[in-house]
């Protein structure tokens, strides 16, 4: 029982996880690239390629989550049996 409860919390919390850290690494990147289009503005074409690509490659990271969370998810057993073998374990 405690692998299902393990299971079900790494289901829930795979995708949040992954999206905060993604957030946070958009939020470094995106700073850092108008830091250095600041300091440099003729090289705003090569920075913005630069910086879709690491957006991009940092939003795949999230998406594998979703992946993973959703494979997770369909290893978690019905409700009602869940239900059934607490049901059983309350009864003795």
């Amino acid at each position: 029982m405690l692998y299902l409860f393990g299971l079900a919390l790494a289901t829930g919390l795979a995708v949040a996880i992954a999206a905060f850290g993604g957030s946070l690494g958009q939020g470094r990147v995106a700073s850092a690239a108008l830091e250095a289009a600041a300091r440099q503005p003729e090289a705003g074409g090569r920075l913005f390629t630069f910086l879709i690509l690491g957006l991009a490659l940092i939003e795949s990271l999230t998406i594998y989550a979703l992946f993973v969370s959703i494979i997770l998810s369909k290893k978690l057993p019905e409700t009602d049996a869940v239900l059934q073998v607490l049901s059983k374990m309350s009864g003795q």
